[in-house]
C-alpha cells in the first residue's frame, strides 16, 4: 500500500527498503511497498552532571557541567551520521547519556592532567574553550554539535578542600590589603597637605625670582643692544681706517719703487763715472782707498755692531714687557670675566667686534709692510745686478747712502768722550825695505803700510775684531 508522510518542523523522516541503497533522508515523501520510515528528532538535549578530574599536582575536583547537544542539521553528512548511529537509541536513554559522558570525561581528565590547579582556576574561560573544543572534535562523528555548554564554579571533592582554604586566604589577604590601604590614604593625606603648603610657598618664590630674571634680562638685553650699535659704529671706523691706512701703504710703495729707480739711475751713473777714475788712477790709489776704508771699519764697525746688538736687546726686553703686560691684562680681565658673568657677556661681544676691526687694521698693516718688504727686496736685487753681485760693494754703498759712516763716526765720538784710549805707535824705523831714502818716491805709502800691523793688533786687541783675509793675517801667540 503507498503512503505519503511528512515530518513535523523538527524532525526528518529516515527511509531505507526497496529502490534505496543506504538511507534516505527527506521532510516528506511516499512511501512504497517494501521501504520502511521511521522519524528522528533534531532537537537539542540538555545534559548535566559533574566531571571529576585530577590537576597536575594531583589535586582532586569537580567540575559541574550543563551541555546542550543535538544532531547537527545544517549538514547533510552530520545528518546521515546521526541516523544511522543514534537513531535506534532514545535520546534520553542512558545509553545516549553515558555516551556523551565518557566523552566529556575523558576529554576533561586529560586536558586538566596537564594543567596545575592555578592555571585551571585563572584561566576557566581558556579551560572551558580547549574542553568544548576537544569534547567537540569527539562528537563529530556521531553528527553531533554542542550548541551551548555552561561551566559551574570548580568544587572541592571532599577530603580535599582546596578552593575553600583558597578563599581563606584570598578574604584574608583582602583584609589586610584593606588595612594598609586604610593606612596609606590616612599618610597620602597628611603627606598631601604638608605637599601643598610647601608647594604653594615654592610657586610664590618661584614666581617673585622669575619676575626678578625677567627685569634683570630685559636690563641686559637694552644694554646689549646699545652696546651692539657702538659698536658697529667702531667697526665702521676702523674699517675706514684700514682703508686709509691701505691706500698709504699703496702710496708708500710707489714712493719707494720711484725712490728706487732713481736712486738706481744715480748709482749706475756715479759708479760709472767712479769706475772710469778709478781705472785711470788705479795703480796709484787703490791701496791707499782700501787701507783708509778699511781703517774706518776697523775703527767704527765695531761700535757699530755693538750698538746694533744693545738696541737689539731693548727692542726685544721692551716687546717681552709688552707681552708679559698684554698676559697679565688678559689674566686680570678673564678673572673680572668670570666675577661679573652677566656683565662680562656684553663686555665680551662689544670688545670682540673691537678685537675684529683691530685684527682687520693690523693685517692691512701687515700687508703694507708686506709689500715695501717686497719693494725693498726688490731693490736690493737690482742693487746686486748692478754690482754684479759684489756684496762688498752694495754694503758700501747703503751704508754710504743710510749714513753710517757718518752715525758711526758720531757714536764713537760721544764714545770716548773723557775716556782714556789705549794709543800705540809703532814705526819701522829708517833704511826699510821700500823706503827709498829719506826723500824716497814711496816714503808716504810706505809709511801707510808701516802703520797697518800694529793698528790690526790695536783692533783685534780692543774689541776682538780680525781684518779681511785680503789685506792679511795676524799671528795669534
Amino acid at each position: 500500500m503507498l503512503f505519503y508522510k511528512v515530518a513535523s518542523a523538527s524532525e526528518y523522516l529516515v527511509i531505507t527498503g526497496f529502490g534505496i541503497n543506504d538511507i534516505k533522508i527527506a521532510k516528506k515523501a511516499f512511501i512504497l511497498p517494501g521501504q520502511s520510515c521511521f522519524k528522528i528528532d533534531i532537537s537539542p538535549v540538555n545534559y548535566s552532571f559533574d566531571v571529576q578530574a585530577m590537576s597536575a599536582e594531583k589535586l582532586p575536583f569537580v567540575l559541574p557541567a550543563v551541555f546542550t547537544i543535538g544532531p547537527r542539521a545544517d549538514d547533510d553528512e552530520s545528518l546521515y551520521k546521526y541516523a544511522r548511529l543514534i537513531t535506534p537509541l532514545d535520546k534520553q536513554s542512558k545509553h545516549l547519556n553515558d555516551l556523551v559522558m565518557g566523552i566529556i570525561e575523558g576529554e576533561t581528565r586529560v586536558l586538566a592532567a596537564s594543567m596545575t590547579m592555578e592555571d585551571i582556576f585563572k584561566g576557566t574561560k581558556e579551560f572551558k574553550q580547549e574542553v568544548f573544543g576537544k569534547v567537540q572534535l569527539e562528537l563529530n562523528q556521531f553528527g553531533l554539535l554542542i550548541y551551548n555548554a555552561n561551566v559551574k564554579q570548580l568544587v572541592d571533592v571532599p577530603g580535599h578542600e582546596y578552593f575553600s582554604y583558597l578563599g581563606q586566604k584570598i578574604q584574608q589577604e583582602a583584609a589586610n590589603q584593606a588595612k594598609i590601604d586604610i593606612s596609606e590614604a590616612k599618610m597620602k593625606g597628611e603627606i598631601g597637605a604638608k605637599l601643598r603648603e610647601g608647594q604653594t610657598l615654592q610657586n610664590a618664590a618661584k614666581i617673585d625670582a622669575e619676575t626678578k630674571i625677567i627685569a634683570t634680562q630685559r636690563q641686559g638685553q637694552g644694554k646689549k643692544e646699545e652696546v651692539k650699535v657702538m659698536t658697529e659704529v667702531k667697526i665702521f671706523e676702523n674699517q675706514r681706517e684700514a682703508e686709509v691706512a691701505e691706500a698709504n701703504a699703496d702710496l708708500a710703495m710707489k714712493k719707494a719703487k720711484w725712490a728706487k729707480d732713481s736712486q738706481v739711475a744715480e748709482v749706475e751713473a756715479r759708479k760709472a763715472v767712479a769706475l772710469r777714475e778709478a781705472e785711470l788712477q788705479k795703480e796709484v790709489e787703490i791701496m791707499n782707498a782700501l787701507t783708509q776704508t778699511e781703517k774706518l771699519k776697523a775703527e767704527f764697525l765695531s761700535k757699530a755692531s755693538v750698538e746694533y746688538e744693545t738696541k737689539v736687546q731693548e727692542a726685544n726686553w721692551e716687546l717681552y714687557s709688552k707681552q708679559k703686560a698684554a698676559e697679565a691684562i688678559l689674566f686680570e680681565k678673564q678673572k673680572e670675566a668670570e666675577a661679573q658673568k652677566a656683565i662680562a657677556e656684553a663686555t665680551l661681544f662689544s670688545r670682540r667686534y673691537v678685537a675684529d676691526g683691530e685684527l682687520y687694521a693690523k693685517q692691512k698693516e701687515a700687508e703694507g709692510l708686506y709689500a715695501l718688504s717686497q719693494a725693498q727686496g726688490g731693490y736690493i736685487g737690482t742693487l746686486s745686478g748692478a754690482f754684479k753681485g759684489d756684496h762688498g760693494a752694495i754694503r758700501d754703498y747703503l751704508m754710504i747712502n743710510g749714513g753710517m759712516y757718518q752715525e758711526i763716526a758720531k757714536i764713537n765720538g760721544d764714545a770716548v768722550k773723557g775716556l782714556q784710549p789705549k794709543i800705540s805707535v809703532w814705526t819701522g824705523g829708517a833704511g826699510g825695505c821700500g823706503d827709498g831714502g829719506v826723500g824716497g818716491a814711496m816714503k808716504e805709502v810706505a809709511g801707510v803700510y808701516k802703520t797697518l800691523p800694529p793698528l790690526f793688533d790695536t783692533v783685534y786687541e780692543q774689541t776682538g775684531m780680525l781684518p779681511p783675509s785680503w789685506m792679511g793675517k795676524i799671528q795669534q801667540s
